[in-house]
């Protein structure tokens, strides 16, 4: 198990979109635009920048081909969030996020090398759009 607590924000800021809210179905409930494809570097940050509304993530789930290897569980803000790496055919670009008792969150996963001029375009669509 890897052991990963979020750092003080004293670099960058959290690249998160979430949807507002709204009692209408949606296919995505955030855009994520991570800085790299190395998971336990990028999750914490992400898993601290969530509502707390949506409780303790204890499982995430990504596509195995696009993030670097990673430990099957990790340790983040002393709690224990198991990770998945599949083969995600049906939606490549995304993280599935998982909370007992609170919900499932899907987010897009925006390339980490798209430049933010493409980036921030797509992050707004994504999020407007109720496919």
């Amino acid at each position: 198990m890897t052991t990963t607590a979020p750092s003080p924000p004293t670099g960058p800021h959290l690249r998160l979109r979430l949807a507002p809210d709204s009692p209408l179905p949606r296919r995505l409930d955030g855009v994520w635009w991570p800085r790299s494809y190395d998971l336990p570097a990028e999750l914490p940050q992400l898993l601290a920048g969530l509502p707390r509304a949506w409780g303790h993530i204890a499982g995430v789930t990504v596509n195995g081909a696009a993030w670097s290897a990673a430990p099957d569980r990790m340790l983040v803000c002393d709690k224990v969030v198991r990770l998945r790496q599949v083969a995600a055919r049906r939606a490549p670009g995304t993280i599935i996020l998982l909370s007992p008792g609170h919900g499932r969150w899907d987010l897009l996963v925006v390339p980490p090398d798209t430049a933010e001029e493409d980036a921030e375009p797509l992050m707004t669509t994504a999020l407007s759009a109720r496919a």
